[in-house]
């Protein structure tokens, strides 16, 4: 039985060795789980909470690949579906030595754009405590959206608590404009929205957090927290409003998993009973801890891994 749910496109990914090298010109490449939302999963398991993740892989290597990970990760596959219509998705993602890296897909038509609102009847919802989305599963098809749109609905009348981000993919959607609206429809349905600066000015052209917060709310979020970079958290409520500053980090390997590894931390720490403020603090050590690996995933951090993050580190100092 898990407590935590997320739905998402899982993707292997192939960073490229050579910092600093164009897609094109790099020679060699290592191979990672990815997938925003599988991100969360992993991060969320590590951290001790049983996990399940619904999706669909190809009959492929690839897909083969994935499963054997997210089994390995300890997250529940039992609404994993496998087809052998489609391929699995994949990515190349560069080495940067500084800011954030190109990617490139290879997505269009995947095995996950396939799954249709079917999958989402087969879930068992019993103990479920969480459900977690992001913007970038409906930007895959007409059927992901609709299952997506499903699953929202069954949080609902189950009355599990549900956290959104918007992950925004431009070159998934037929346009921008596209990609706001729907963007900012599910984000009104969720509970909780988690947008970043960035995004704000995208999907409502405001990157401060007081209006992008405002705006949500409005929407009928109850929480919204906006994601200000390595300088932390602000999140505000109808009634409240906090910020928490985010860690100093002495070097920036890879920025891409910062953003879910905030998820992973918020949402642990609301499972375990923790106030906002200190999931906000989790939120943002998680993503400190993310941006000095390679892999998406890969500095997410168990249990003892974190508290000793949290005692030998600093926040920065934020002007008033």
């Amino acid at each position: 039985m898990s407590e935590f749910l997320t739905i998402g496109e899982p993707l292997v990914v192939f960073a490229a060795q050579e910092v600093d090298t164009k897609l094109a010109d790099a020679t060699h490449f290592q191979k990672f789980l990815a997938g925003a939302e599988l991100n969360v999963a992993v991060g969320v398991s590590r951290l001790g909470h049983a996990s399940q993740y619904v999706s669909q892989v190809g009959q492929d290597p690839f897909g083969e690949f994935i499963i054997n990970a997210i089994q390995a990760n300890n997250i529940a596959t039992d609404n994993i579906t496998t087809t052998p219509d489609a391929w699995t998705g994949y990515q190349l993602k560069e080495k940067v030595s500084s800011g954030d890296p190109n990617t490139f897909y290879f997505r269009k038509n995947s095995a996950a754009a396939q799954l249709t609102p079917a999958a989402i009847d087969n879930i068992d919802f019993t103990g479920l405590k969480h459900i977690h989305l992001s913007g970038i599963f409906p930007a895959l098809s007409n059927n992901s959206r609709a299952a997506f749109q499903r699953l929202i609905d069954k949080a609902r009348e189950q009355n599990i608590t549900t956290t959104f981000d918007p992950n925004l993919r431009p070159a998934l959607w037929a346009s921008e404009a596209e990609m706001i609206a729907t963007i900012n429809d599910f984000a009104g349905q969720a509970d909780i929205v988690m947008p970043g600066i960035n995004e704000g000015q995208i999907l409502l052209g405001s990157t401060d957090p007081n209006t992008i917060a405002d705006f949500y709310l409005a929407k009928g979020a109850k929480l919204v927290i906006v994601k200000v970079g390595a300088e932390g958290a602000f999140a505000k409520t109808k009634t409240r409003s906090y910020f928490v500053p985010g860690f100093a980090v002495k070097q920036v390997v890879d920025t891409v998993g910062a953003g879910d590894g905030f998820a992973v931390g918020f949402i642990t720490a609301r499972l375990e009973g923790l106030s906002i403020e200190a999931a906000l603090q989790r939120g943002n050590a998680i993503g400190a801890l993310a941006v000095q690996h390679p892999g998406d995933n890969d500095g997410y951090p168990t249990a003892v891994e974190l508290q000793r993050f949290l005692d030998q580190s600093t926040t920065l100092e934020v002007a008033e």
